[in-house]
């Protein structure tokens, strides 16, 4: 968790910049200019870049809204797939699927080990408005099958991550992770964007990259 990333005129610029969503939020982020120019950021690049074994490269950005109009849960899970712009064989990668129209599939364990998402809190954030909740170090266990997610979360302790606005959160993809519903009438908007420190294999192109 780092602290005061954003000021408060950088979080009213991109939520002016992101506008109102439907639903849970909105992706394709990458595609808007202020974004861009942030995910590309030095600032952001130098909290990733310690973290990765190479250069990294944004790849992919969401916007999450929940809020009392939009208030959802999401049960624990990984990340495990890649946004691309469209479906080609690869050793390695698959299943695929399609969410939204764009076409997702999960790579090798050993490509999301070279990622890192780094969240960034528009609102203060805590158990009561659906705050992230993570189980440390279990990215360290590669892709999990539901069985071992189970005996994990009987064995370790949860964390709340408690931020503030303009907060940020790093976290691995593989990190077992979810979040409750909101319990208040508060709003958590978070920008998500998610940093690689590889390169595709020739036939496969990000949907979205800075």
């Amino acid at each position: 968790m780092v602290p005061g990333v954003l000021p408060v005129s950088e979080r009213q610029q991109l939520i002016d910049s992101i506008g109102p969503v439907t639903g849970a939020g909105r992706r394709g982020l990458l595609k808007l200019p202020l974004v861009a120019r942030l995910a590309a950021s030095e600032r952001l690049r130098g909290l990733v870049q310690p973290h990765l074994p190479s250069a990294p490269r944004a790849v992919r950005a969401i916007y999450f809204d929940k809020s009392p109009d939009s208030n959802w849960l999401v049960a624990w899970h990984q990340d495990l797939t890649l946004a691309l712009r469209e479906r080609a064989d690869a050793h390695g990668f698959g299943p695929w699927s399609v969410k939204e129209g764009i076409p997702h599939v999960q790579p090798p364990a050993v490509l999301l080990e070279r990622m890192l998402a780094v969240r960034l809190h528009l609102d203060d954030c805590d158990e009561n408005n659906g705050a992230l909740k993570i189980l440390p170090g279990s990215h360290l266990f590669g892709r999990l099958s539901a069985e071992r997610i189970k005996k994990l979360r009987d064995e370790h302790p949860e964390v709340i991550c408690r931020l503030a606005a303009g907060d940020a959160l790093l976290m691995r993809p593989l990190v077992l992770h979810a979040s409750g519903q909101s319990r208040s009438g508060r709003r958590r908007r978070v920008l998500h964007i998610e940093y690689a420190a590889f390169s595709l294999p020739a036939g496969l192109e990000w949907h979205e990259a800075a």
